[in-house]
């Protein structure tokens, strides 16, 4: 599993889209699609019990698919940037059968985040996404979090 982290605006959407239009076996779990689908509208927040046990669900068949080998792998798109969170997706992935977790960190500067989300149809308020920079940045992606790999994706497009 790829366990994308980045601020709003920091690319990871659309990163997960391009990636799966060329690795087609691939397939992306998202937060923003599974509000979607339970509130009629990504930006509703909702209750987090339930989009979790619907990311489990989801996560569940992708595990089952990848084992008939209908796919290669996942894709979780949200933005990650709590420890806390991090460490509750890797274990419910472990513990539904992912063998390998790769975080995909986008490390883009605030002000390029800022900047991008100014041209998105569904805005992330600024102050919303100030605190979550200061969040990432009080408790970047780590090993002992339990990933096998942390890559960085830079503003130049290229991972480290």
């Amino acid at each position: 599993m790829i366990l994308l982290i980045g601020l709003p605006g920091s690319g990871k959407s659309t990163w997960a889209q391009q990636f799966v239009s060329q690795h087609p076996a691939y397939e992306i779990v998202s937060t923003d699609a599974i509000r979607q689908q339970l509130f009629g509208d990504e930006a509703v927040q909702g209750s987090w019990p339930q989009i979790w046990r619907q990311l489990q669900h989801q996560l569940q068949q992708n595990v089952a698919a990848i084992r008939q080998g209908h796919r290669q792998g996942t894709i979780y798109d949200a933005t990650n940037v709590r420890r806390r969170h991090r460490r509750d997706a890797i274990a419910l992935a472990r513990h539904l059968g992912f063998d390998s977790i790769t975080a995909l960190w986008f490390d883009i500067p605030l002000a390029i985040c800022l900047q991008h989300n100014q041209m998105r149809s569904r805005r992330v308020p600024d102050e919303v996404i100030e605190r979550m920079h200061r969040q990432l940045q009080g408790a970047p992606p780590a090993h002992w979090e339990g990933f096998d790999a942390i890559h960085r994706w830079g503003c130049d497009g290229r991972i480290e």
